[in-house]
């Protein structure tokens, strides 16, 4: 966890200033999230990095609380989001680990470039299933280099020990699907713009958990 926070708090004001890398997807992850939305709304989002992506749905919602482990990031996010005068969106560092939010109490969460950089992504999965209110929505974009890098898993730990990249977990997209769909969701959407890109999902809360039913 420290590890991790030190390297985005390093990386946080060039990161801010990076161009968005296929701004065509990016764009239409935006509208498909959207078609999901309601004015009502209760969203959170988890790893929101500098708020950019935040700040462009805030206006479709009640309210939208992004979080992120890294302060720096976070109060890059803070800025601009002052900056923006947009009222009906928070901000503060934590992690999913530490999350305090009650159960059934979200309408939509994201967790957008984040769940290929978790310790363990089916238990991060388990805990949005909770937070979620029946029919409500979980929106991921997630890199699985187990598709096309299955040998980061040997060269990734020697980055990571030099400072160099965050932790990267290898999975498969049909890895994640499988986890997204044994924690008890529906997969509603799945996109990926290209081999080797993010896959992006939208995953609808079941009544019940597989663990539920009888």
């Amino acid at each position: 966890m420290t590890h991790s926070s030190a390297f985005w708090d390093k990386v946080a004001e060039r990161y801010s200033k990076k161009p968005v890398a296929d701004e065509a997807s990016y764009q239409k992850k935006l509208r498909v999230t959207r078609e999901y939305f309601r004015p009502d709304m209760e969203v959170l989002e988890i790893g929101c990095g500098t708020g950019s992506t935040a700040i462009a749905h805030a206006p479709f919602v009640k309210h939208l609380r992004g979080t992120d482990i890294s302060a720096k990031m976070i109060e890059i996010a803070e800025e601009k989001a002052a900056a923006g005068e947009i009222e009906n969106l928070t901000f503060d560092v934590s992690c999913i680990d530490d999350l305090n939010v009650a159960d059934a109490s979200l309408d939509v969460v994201l967790a957008l470039s984040v769940l290929h950089l978790l310790q363990n992504r089916d238990e991060a999965i388990a805990k949005v299933y909770k937070m979620l209110k029946n029919d409500g929505v979980f929106v991921t974009s997630t890199v699985c280099i187990g598709d096309t890098m299955k040998f980061f898993k040997f060269i990734g730990p020697i980055g990571r020990a030099l400072g160099l990249m965050p932790l990267v977990r290898v999975f498969t997209v049909q890895e994640l699907v499988d986890s997204l769909v044994e924690a008890g969701f529906t997969i509603d959407y799945q996109w990926q713009p290209g081999r080797g890109k993010a896959v992006f999902i939208v995953a609808k809360k079941a009544d019940q958990a597989p663990s539920d039913i009888n």
